[in-house]
């Protein structure tokens, strides 16, 4: 029991670690809009603060988590400057899935996907919903995975945290 203990402490340390300091990765994803690819780094908007959101459109909790910020977005804008992100992780074929449901349900923020689960392995990440915030300087400063209700509210009091610095 210490021994996993141990290890779960050393896995939650070296991901607190790897949030503070990582530079993003230039990992290829495709604008499902535009169809183009460009680089994660190049999709973060130098300057300001970018809460990025990975999803799949099988995932109940990622999608409810996306509405929810979705709809809190009008407000909370009014407190932090940021920009909001989603890159689904689902496989090639199913763009045209995210495409629709991205329109179905009005996004009007960027989607992207992450086709080959490229990303997904650049940012050592299992599973979605997976959460992480991008800082002004473009480095990882939080990262979160799972969803409850009400947990986008402790992503935003970290968004207003970094866009005051």
């Amino acid at each position: 029991m210490r021994k996993m203990f141990a290890t779960m402490a050393a896995i939650a340390f070296s991901a607190t670690l790897y949030a503070q300091t990582a530079e993003l990765p230039d990992t290829q994803i495709k604008d499902v809009n535009s169809g183009k690819k460009v680089a994660f780094n190049q999709a973060v908007e130098k300057g300001k603060v970018t809460l990025v959101s990975f999803w799949a459109t099988w995932c109940v909790p990622c999608k409810k988590e996306i509405k929810n910020v979705r709809e809190k977005m009008p407000q909370w804008k009014t407190e932090a400057d940021f920009n909001y992100v989603t890159i689904s992780i689902d496989e090639s074929r199913a763009e045209g899935l995210v495409r629709s449901y991205a329109k179905s349900q009005g996004w009007d923020f960027p989607y992207y996907i992450d086709a080959n689960s490229d990303l997904k392995r650049s940012l050592n990440f299992q599973t979605v919903p997976f959460t992480a915030i991008i800082d002004k300087n473009g480095k990882v400063a939080y990262m979160h995975s799972g969803y409850e209700e009400g947990g986008e509210n402790e992503v935003f009091a970290k968004i207003k945290e970094l866009s005051k610095m």
